[in-house]
């Protein structure tokens, strides 16, 4: 078998201090977060997170389209309260699963801190989440969830208006008249047909408004430096440099996120590099223009008009608020997504969106957790309880001193490393190692963050095997290095304790223990034992168990050789006391037993 080059590793160093009843290594939590899981097994996916609470409670507190609402109340418990101060919103937090917002709720990491770990998903009903905090939803395991599909004809439809209007001066020719005036010589305006129009973002928005921008007969061109160049050639549009786009049009119309590299990008120097007489259009964040530069361009003649639906501050106030009543302005309040259909389509698509991640399904629309597709979850499905019962066994393994401080996972796998996704696996592994001895809880949205936190080091290697494609994962192995173990048995010669485990008929199994093949369902209690492979010894333990009333499932050999070594493997379903466990350990062939929650 040949191994594949690791591709994750989070550096640590994880402390630890015995657990008074069960002696495992305590994890200390860096700080004391209460965080949510909404990512439960099932086969093939993840099932509810809400499994406590079989009827989750949903907090709506921007207004929602009554198609939305629909759905989110067939599926839970619906409060629409609009306009809540943070205050207010702070303290009825806790009582809900889901948070369900516009652009008017700023969800902030107080919000997330006064959840105290229920909110497991926000739904951002649109495109922009920059009034989302993802770092603080990241480190409170709290799925961010958009609607990024259902405006986007609302939009483009919206941008391609105000160009329109702001070319022809119908709001100032409109204002005129209905003030009793006959301006026509002053309201004369420009054609667009023949102009060049640059697309600054050329996604969902911005390619709409590009395909509707050549139908009224203008030259395009878009800046994007991930735009597929395949998409621009097919709607005829040239991709360009930053600098050349908006010096060479005559009109530039914005579609791109508000983030730390794009706050501001249209300043006094941006504007200084444009065709004198530009004209601007921004229906996509106020934030992208510095709106004191934009007042100066105006003043100076290098931008002759603005359309402007998105201000840094809404309603604008201040230099904003100017900008708003400049002549040479026209001004929309954020109605960029503001139509009927549009408005019942977010509103259903974000509702969709909530109720899946609360099931516990991947949404296309997660924002702060890697985006794993159905196909591969319908095929890593089953070994997803495999890979958090192996965490939860080998942190029982492990005893007090310096605890779990490296885990190296093996993927044994007939697949190409490039075609084996096994995020969702390390996610597992992580929770099942941090959950069981920590008030952490651990989904695929913080795993990573988490086992940072913990100072707790996983690397991953993927390991060919010969086996068929049809099988992912043949089996995955977990070694703990520099910890004492809790059953000898479990180290290799190498110093680290290693068990690993399969899928067998999609039932996760134990199959090896240190250098012993093991055959044990992952399901309910076990025991181990390594004793001498002699006669009569299922039968002592068996009677033990029985004197203490506990109840055998089943019970595996697995050995060295004939009358050499061997782990006996029992399940039981209650869990034996420390009396009992202590007269297994003096039966006088046995080495050594452990008892594990599986």
């Amino acid at each position: 078998m040949e191994a594949a080059t690791s591709i994750w590793c989070a550096s640590c160093n994880l402390s630890s201090q015995t657990h008074k009843k069960q002696s495992y290594p305590i994890l200390p939590s860096l700080h004391k977060l209460s965080l949510s899981t909404n990512l439960r097994r099932t086969s093939t996916t993840l099932s509810s997170a809400n499994s406590e609470s079989p009827c989750p409670s949903i907090l709506v507190s921007d207004k929602l389209g009554e198609a939305g609402l629909h759905l989110l109340r067939q599926f839970g418990h619906v409060e629409c309260l609009y306009n809540l101060s943070l205050d207010d919103l702070c303290s009825r937090i806790a009582e809900f699963d889901a948070l369900v917002v516009r652009s008017g709720t700023k969800v902030t990491r107080r919000l997330f801190e006064a959840s105290k770990g229920r909110l497991k998903v926000v739904g951002r009903a649109g495109v922009g989440i920059d009034n989302v905090d993802r770092q603080a939803a990241t480190e409170f395991g709290c799925l961010v969830v958009n609607a990024p599909t259902a405006n986007t004809i609302a939009a483009a439809e919206h941008g391609i208006a105000l160009l329109t209007a702001m070319a022809r001066n119908v709001a100032q020719a409109d204002a005129s008249m209905k003030a009793g005036k006959w301006e026509r010589s002053k309201n004369v305006g420009v054609s667009v047909v023949g102009k060049t129009l640059a697309v600054i973002g050329f996604g969902r928005v911005g390619s709409e408004v590009a395909r509707r921008g050549k139908a009224l007969g203008m030259r395009v061109i878009a800046h994007d430096p991930y735009a597929p160049a395949d998409t621009a050639r097919a709607i005829g549009v040239d991709l360009v440099s930053f600098d050349e786009a908006i010096s060479t049009a005559h009109f530039v119309s914005l579609h791109m996120p508000l983030t730390p590299s794009t706050q501001g990008l249209f300043d006094d120097q941006a504007f200084a590099k444009m065709t004198k007489g530009v004209r601007l259009i921004n229906v996509a964040r106020g934030g992208l223009v510095d709106e004191d530069a934009l007042l100066r361009a105006l003043d100076s003649g290098i931008v002759a008009q603005a359309a402007v639906d998105v201000f840094t501050e809404e309603p604008p106030s201040g230099d904003a608020s100017r900008l708003a009543q400049h002549e040479n302005v026209i001004t929309t309040p954020h109605l960029g997504a503001s139509t009927k259909e549009a408005q019942e389509q977010v509103a259903v698509e974000i509702a969709e969106a909530v109720i899946g991640a609360l099931r516990g399904e991947l949404s296309a629309t997660a924002l702060n957790a890697p985006i794993i597709s159905p196909q591969v979850m319908s095929v890593l499905g089953p070994y997803v309880a495999l890979a958090e019962k192996l965490g939860r066994v080998a942190v029982q393994l492990v005893a007090g001193g310096t605890g779990i401080q490296s885990v190296k996972v093996l993927y044994a796998s007939p697949r190409d490393p490039d075609n084996l996704d096994t995020r969702i696996l390390r996610a597992m592994i992580t929770k099942g190692i941090i959950e069981p001895i920590s008030d952490v809880h651990v989904n695929l949205v913080n795993a990573d963050f988490i086992a940072r936190q913990k100072h707790l080091r996983i690397s991953e290697e993927k390991v060919a095997t010969n086996s068929s494609v049809d099988q992912p994962v043949e089996s995955i192995q977990l070694q703990i290095s520099g910890a004492e173990s809790r059953f000898e048995s479990t180290v290799l010669d190498n110093g680290r304790i290693s068990i690993q485990g399969s899928v067998k008929f999609g039932v996760p199994h134990l199959t090896r223990v240190g250098a012993f093949s093991v055959n044990v369902s992952l399901e309910g209690n076990v025991i181990l034992c390594h004793q001498v492979d002699q006669p009569g010894m299922i039968g002592q333990v068996g009677n033990i168990l029985g004197e203490h009333n506990v109840n055998v499932s089943f019970m595996s050999v697995g050995r060295s050789g004939k009358r050499g070594k061997a782990i006996m493997a029992i399940g039981v379903d209650e869990e034996p006391d420390e009396a009992t466990l202590k007269k297994i350990g003096e039966v006088p062939a046995i080495y050594e037993c452990v008892f594990l929650h599986l």
